[in-house]
């Protein structure tokens, strides 16, 4: 029978895993899954039909966690799904004039940081170059001069899930350049973004008019501030500023993780049904902020465990995760938040799961 001490350590042990649990294994399935699927094209009303976010999360994801278990044959059959959107399915290329359309980059830019094949590059550095060019396009409205004209995109809507869709985007455009101003953008907007939004208790309503902490918009803003402050350098000068925006965020989060390693639909409602894309993000943020030493281990290891656990045992035989919010809109109604359904193999939920297994198999 283990002691005590040896109790803790096995609570907060981020490294060894019981069988069918481990990173490596999780990561392999949701990723062989992923590539066997088809491309989840997003049909929004006037918009052309395109490659979604949801699938570049993933996409990304898969990517990072191929790199990480030098797994050369999955990360070439991930790359050749790409190949096809440079010849016959070009049409399916986002048009980036929107956030969500322009994160699409990060893939391409993650290829070129894989490959060096120099075509990715041209591709994913046009999608970061035209998130902070001059406005321009049908969805060019009159606060999109107000913020180009103040040095943030043109796409800004102080919306919360814009966190981890510009950030991402940019934060690889540096990593694939070395050029600051990409990462300096991003740390300006995060910082922007926290001013106007973050609550005193370091949360997020999902919009001015909808004041509820929506699980996955704080998810997307927990994941946004991680991917950002793993690339931003510490002497830039927004950097305690978002650490101290994250460290709020993680330490409010404790509060509200269940007794089984879950959070909920509304983050703060002990009354909601557990949900899984947002439990994905939040333990992505804090393996990462142990990794890197800006979380205590002890606790955040802890609980980050706990996350993953609890995730694991939401997969299904076909590698789908269950319990995952549909897409949400914002609305006044919490009952709304409650009601929404809850699905099967998302790819909102498949993503963070990627993130979460890269993020256990990285230093830091």
């Amino acid at each position: 029978m283990l002691g005590a001490s040896s109790v803790l350590i096995a609570q907060s042990d981020l490294k060894t895993w019981p069988e069918g649990a481990s990173p490596e294994e999780i990561g392999l399935k949701v990723t062989e899954h992923f590539i066997t699927s088809p491309h989840a094209v997003y049909n929004a009303p006037n918009t052309k039909p395109h490659i979604p976010y949801f699938e570049v999360c993933a996409w990304y994801g898969g990517l990072t966690f191929v790199n990480l278990t030098e797994n050369i044959d999955l990360r070439s059959k991930l790359i050749d799904r790409f190949t096809p959107l440079f010849e016959k399915d070009s049409a399916l290329l986002p048009v980036p004039d929107h956030v969500d359309y322009a994160v699409f980059g990060a893939v391409p830019l993650e290829i070129y940081l894989q490959t060096k094949d120099q075509k990715y590059l041209t591709l994913g550095k046009m999608y970061a170059d035209k998130q902070w060019a001059a406005p321009e396009g049908p969805r060019v409205i009159p606060e999109s001069y107000t913020y180009y004209n103040k040095g943030y995109t043109w796409q800004t809507r102080l919306w919360i899930d814009d966190m981890y869709m510009i950030t991402l985007l940019q934060a690889q455009a540096y990593l694939a350049t070395g050029d600051k101003k990409y990462i300096e953008r991003a740390a300006n907007e995060m910082v922007f973004y926290l001013n106007e939004l973050q609550k005193s208790n370091g949360l997020f309503y999902h919009a001015p008019d909808a004041p509820f902490y929506w699980g996955r918009g704080n998810g997307w803003m927990a994941a946004g501030m991680t991917e950002l402050l793993r690339s931003l350098p510490k002497k830039d000068p927004n950097y305690a500023t978002i650490m101290k925006g994250y460290k709020t965020m993680m330490a409010s989060l404790l509060k509200y993780q269940d007794e089984n390693g879950m959070w909920r639909q509304l983050v703060d409602e002990p009354s909601f049904w557990p949900e899984t894309s947002c439990t994905a993000m939040f333990t992505f943020a804090m393996i990462t902020g142990v990794k890197n030493g800006w979380l205590d281990k002890k606790t955040y290891s802890r609980t980050a465990r706990k996350g993953w656990m609890a995730l694991v045992s939401y997969i299904n035989t076909n590698s789908d995760i269950t319990d995952v919010c549909e897409g949400t809109g914002k609305k006044n109604d919490k009952q709304y938040y409650m009601d929404r359904k809850r699905v099967t193999g998302d790819l909102h939920g498949q993503a963070p799961i990627l993130w979460c297994a890269s993020a256990l198999l990285r230093t830091k």
